[in-house]
């Protein structure tokens, strides 16, 4: 560890030098790549930073995340229109439908109430930057480590009154229910001739329920009650097509995919959601990681681009899961395991024609407390000056604690001397007793790189950030040149300027001054 002044001052003018000689990238982004981190509020970037730092044997503060190189950086504001605190379905189709929305719906405005189909008419439902995209020709990709039917993937792809109606007997007792198709449905029925690539988790919501899953066998009891099986028919299509396609369940099968060769994956590697990154090693059926799942993604859609690009959906989707459940170590796990795959992604394309975004939906109340020392692990008890610090009550406590969650403290508080507070299964203390965690209300960030990534400076609205994807790729609303990122890049050449009222004097005595230079040459 070094403390001389020469260090930081060396330290400091380095960053300078490196922003000083950054430029504006004012082209069209062929392909977005945007990466969403549920629930990754900016105290999780924070600590996920020091623990990947102390997990490489340094001290953690001094290190960075992939994304914390990205030149653009902002904040969001999350909340719904009709929460202060959001959720992850309104706040999705924020971020890439373009509008504000209520919290629990897809793909809808904010006249929609959520679990009230009666509410849904077509003038209600909205497009995403993934429709955008598919209109201009782009090719298409979402990831994520949830199922592939849940809130974040769902917006990009569904129209629904309510987030959880995933499957068709979730709608068993809807009024209306023929206005809200279940969302597993509504991505076959509508794009499994579009969307080339779908990875996560998910697989009972496309298979009967009286058909056997791959690893739980019978036990597929939340499978599909209307008996069809959607990984079927999304097989049939693509044969139908005679295109070349791959569907895999596991990580083997997924390891033998030839990007080159493959133009359309379905990956479905879980009956739920994926595994948690630190419980990966011991699933009977291996998983990939993000990282490999965004690598493949990447190297199959620019095969496949149609020569007019792509836009990718990354989503860290279980890091919100760990917040529910209070347990850091989880959360933090995912997201290095999310900073894994922006590195791939940074790493794969350029930022001339590639603009890539990471970002989260909401935060969560996780926060950093107390005074630790230099390095101190972020996962241990506080000490300051090499000694265990102590709370009011006399007891020790994490340097990472909750708001509220199912670690709340009882009287008196549990004594932590001597507990192994950096086991995954830890629960952090919290001040408020309940059975998850909640989400937070405060903003979160946008990092940003590539083309147009400069217009992401100061605080936005969550749902401007759709705005500016669509804008550098020249999709969507922006889809004709003049009114996106190609104006810039190429703008018209100027034309002669016509006299008119406003200038006829300054060209006259422009004339005189000429007249007058030419008496005194010849002279």
């Amino acid at each position: 560890m070094s403390n001389t002044q020469v260090y930081w001052r060396n330290q400091a003018k380095d960053e300078l030098h490196k922003y000083l000689k950054s430029q504006k990238i004012e082209k069209v982004a062929r392909n977005v790549i945007f990466f969403l981190g549920d629930g990754m509020s900016i105290p999780t970037i924070t600590a996920a930073r020091i623990r990947q730092g102390q997990l490489n044997n340094k001290t953690g503060e001094e290190n960075v995340l992939s994304w914390e190189k990205f030149p653009h950086v902002a904040l969001s504001k999350t909340y719904n229109q009709d929460h202060q605190t959001p959720d992850s379905a309104g706040t999705a189709t924020q971020f890439l439908c373009g509008i504000k929305t209520n919290s629990g719906v897809l793909g809808v405005d904010g006249s929609v109430k959520p679990k009230d189909c009666s509410s849904m008419t077509d003038k209600s439902k909205v497009t995403s930057i993934a429709d955008w995209s598919l209109e201009k020709d782009k090719s298409v990709g979402i990831i994520t480590t949830t199922r592939i039917t849940h809130a974040t993937p769902g917006a990009a792809y569904a129209n629904t009154a309510y987030r959880n109606w995933e499957v068709d007997w979730q709608l068993e007792n809807v009024t209306n229910k023929e206005n809200c198709p279940d969302i597993a449905k509504q991505l076959i029925n509508d794009y499994k001739s579009s969307i080339k690539v779908l990875m996560g988790g998910g697989r009972r919501y496309f298979l009967p329920s009286n058909e056997s899953d791959p690893v739980i066998g019978l036990n597929n009891k939340d499978g599909r009650r209307d008996n069809r099986n959607l990984i079927e028919e999304w097989i049939n299509d693509k044969q139908q097509r005679k295109v070349n396609y791959e569907y895999v369940w596991n990580a083997t099968e997924f390891n033998n995919i030839d990007p080159r060769s493959t133009e359309y994956i379905l990956g479905l590697f879980n009956s739920d959601h994926m595994s948690f990154e630190l419980d990966k090693a011991s699933q009977p059926v291996p998983e990939p990681t993000l990282a490999e799942m965004t690598e493949k993604a990447i190297r199959t859609l620019r095969m496949h681009d149609n020569n007019k690009g792509y836009f990718l959906l990354v989503e860290g989707g279980k890091i919100d899961w760990a917040h529910h459940f209070g347990e850091a170590d989880y959360a933090l796990s995912e997201t290095i395991a999310m900073a894994d795959a922006v590195a791939v992604a940074d790493n794969l394309t350029s930022d001339e024609d590639t603009l890539i975004i990471v970002t989260a939906d909401h935060s969560h109340t996780m926060t950093i407390v107390g005074y630790p020392d230099r390095g101190n692990p972020v996962l241990g008890l506080v000490k300051t000056n090499g000694k265990v610090a102590m709370a009011g009550d006399n007891l020790p406590y994490t340097t990472l604690a909750y708001a509220n969650g199912p670690g709340a403290v009882q009287s008196p508080r549990r004594n932590l001397t001597g507990e192994h507070t950096d086991e995954k299964d830890f629960h952090q203390q919290s001040a408020i007793k309940m059975g998850l965690e909640t989400h937070g209300g405060d903003d979160v960030a946008i990092f940003a790189r590539g083309p147009m990534s400069h217009l992401f400076q100061g605080v936005h609205e969550q749902h401007y950030i759709a705005h500016v994807m669509a804008f550098a790729s020249c999709v969507g609303e922006y889809a004709k040149e003049k009114d996106c990122a190609a104006a810039i890049a190429n703008p018209p050449k100027s034309k002669p300027v016509n006299p008119n009222p406003s200038n006829r004097g300054e060209q006259n005595t422009n004339s005189i001054f000429l007249l007058m230079l030419l008496v005194f040459i010849t002279v």
